[in-house]
């Protein structure tokens, strides 16, 4: 029986936690970096670069705007990104319902 394959871009475990957060958000949500910073105890230039690997294949969106004369950044998954995650987590159920 043939191994499913498991996204590697999602597969990096900041990456998975990162995805997973962002899945618990309605489709088309999206949440401010610093509470997302918060939520998964990471440092900003390391939730930086996975946020940044992630928009670059479309997984996530990222839009910078100003509350106030503040600026923020908001970040959600995409619907490519949501398709990604649900394959993510098909194999991964395929891949653990395969154990003896």
């Amino acid at each position: 029986m043939p191994i499913p394959d498991l996204d590697p871009v999602i597969h990096a475990a900041s990456r998975l936690r990162l995805m997973t957060a962002l899945a618990t958000l309605p489709l088309g949500d999206s949440i401010a970096f610093n509470k997302l910073q918060e939520m998964l105890h990471m440092t900003v230039g390391n939730l930086s670069t996975h946020l940044t690997k992630l928009e670059t294949i479309g997984y996530i969106g990222i839009d910078k705007t100003f509350r106030g004369k503040r600026p923020v950044t908001y970040v959600k998954l995409t619907a490519t990104g949501w398709a990604a995650f649900e394959r993510y987590l098909t194999s991964l159920n395929e891949l653990l319902g395969n154990l003896p």
